[in-house]
């Protein structure tokens, strides 16, 4: 190798200059929200998802299936969307219902989504027991009692009447507007239903759910 010094004409040639390294542009993280019912949790979810898309392009990106399936077979789903999309999702978000379905499909969702997270994307068994309706009445009051669904909706249609906002139906598109400002309540309730239910499978955890794993995640970009 010559160690002369490089000719004056060689010194403004391309090869002949400091080598600088292009910067690497970084992407948003992606969340992918994989949703059993098709019309109240994409609802509720979507607002959210608009605006944090909207303020956070590139920092953070939401995307919301509404996929009509139950447990197993939506988380699945999730999976199969996950696996297709090009940019991968750091976070997928299985959100379900326990309704009826068998104890042990309700349990093992929730497993399979700690058994298949890796370093690069976590699942989230996020389930509401019995109904997402729980989560919504956590933003009035705490509740313990185990009540079937169907007494949920008389009981916010309660509430929401109080607030002047008429009553409950599963395909409101206005949920997320009229909850938001008691949100850190209904973490508040939803966590302490947590500590009752420590220990519990989520078939066994009723009243319980983990919406609120979710909505904490995701609230430090919901800040008016």
């Amino acid at each position: 190798m010559s160690l002369k010094p490089p000719k004056k004409s060689d010194r403004n040639k391309a090869w002949m200059q400091p080598r600088r390294d292009k910067a690497k542009k970084l992407q948003p993280e992606y969340h992918l929200i994989v949703t059993e019912g098709t019309d109240t949790e994409p609802a509720y979810f979507g607002a959210i998802r608009d605006r944090i898309n909207a303020r956070y392009q590139g920092r953070i990106q939401l995307e919301i299936y509404g996929e009509g399936d139950n447990t197993l077979n939506l988380l699945n789903k999730a999976r199969n969307l996950a696996f297709a999309n090009p940019n991968g999702y750091r976070h997928v978000w299985v959100v379900y219902d326990t309704d009826d379905f068998p104890a042990e499909h309700i349990d093992q969702t929730a497993q399979l989504c700690e058994a298949w997270s890796t370093e690069d994307t976590t699942y989230h068994a996020i389930w509401s027991n019995q109904c997402i309706e729980l989560w919504f009445l956590l933003h009035f009051s705490y509740m313990h009692s185990d009540l079937h669904r169907s007494e949920y909706w008389p009981k916010l249609s309660a509430n929401l009447c109080t607030l002047g906002k008429g009553e409950y139906s599963k395909n409101r598109q206005d949920m997320y507007e009229i909850l938001h400002p008691m949100m850190d309540y209904a973490i508040a309730n939803a966590k302490r239903l947590d500590t009752e239910n420590e220990d519990k499978l989520p078939s066994q955890s009723a009243p319980g759910t983990k919406v609120h794993e979710l909505v904490e995640a995701l609230k430090p970009y919901l800040s008016e």
